[in-house]
């Protein structure tokens, strides 16, 4: 059995309640979501108190409240952890706000994970709001860019979890990451 359907495996048993299961899964897919969260919290403002550890830590615990979940594969675990991802960072932020009354804005750097380092710094809730919008308006787009920026899956992996073409997924991220640009420069 290959890596993947070992994943796949795993995941179903911890859906069905196999307790077991989930102890055998954690150190199959930890090390994936400590680098998809190193890569997002590495582009945080300096002096965050977020660790990729406690980020991973987080979305676990989420994930074990929804163990009901019935997965379909390896892919579309790493769609829903990225998801949890997005959601935690957004949660902090508006806590953080909410703390502050609007001052010291909680950023992230809205950059691909492997370009050139051509980036910009956005508030995350801003960020949230539009990848909101942009699910309205193109929701296969906003889950490439869910996948990307929060999931760290690479092009190929987000292909495998949409069920689209590589050919598709960069011209999705294209584009996407050209609506974001302008739509969160609209917002400052």
């Amino acid at each position: 059995m290959d890596g993947s359907s070992h994943v796949t495996e795993l995941l179903r048993r911890w859906s069905a309640g196999d307790a077991d299961a989930l102890n055998a899964l954690i150190p199959e897919i930890y090390q994936q979501l400590r680098r998809a969260a190193r890569a997002r919290l590495w582009k945080e403002r300096a002096g965050h108190s977020l660790q990729p550890t406690e980020l991973v830590h987080e979305v676990f615990v989420r994930l074990d409240g929804h163990a009901g979940i019935s997965w379909r594969d390896r892919a579309h675990f790493y769609a829903v952890a990225a998801r949890m991802m997005r959601r935690v960072l957004i949660d902090r932020a508006r806590s953080r706000k909410a703390q502050k009354r609007g001052g010291d804005l909680h950023t992230v750097t809205l950059t691909e994970a492997r370009a050139p380092r051509q980036s910009m710094n956005v508030d995350v809730l801003a960020l949230s709001e539009a990848l909101d919008h942009l699910a309205e308006k193109d929701p296969r787009q906003c889950e490439v860019v869910e996948l990307r920026y929060f999931g760290g899956l690479d092009q190929e992996e987000i292909a495998e979890v949409v069920g689209i073409s590589v050919a598709t997924v960069k011209r999705d991220w294209g584009v996407a990451k050209l609506w974001l640009r302008r739509e969160l420069s609209r917002r400052t």
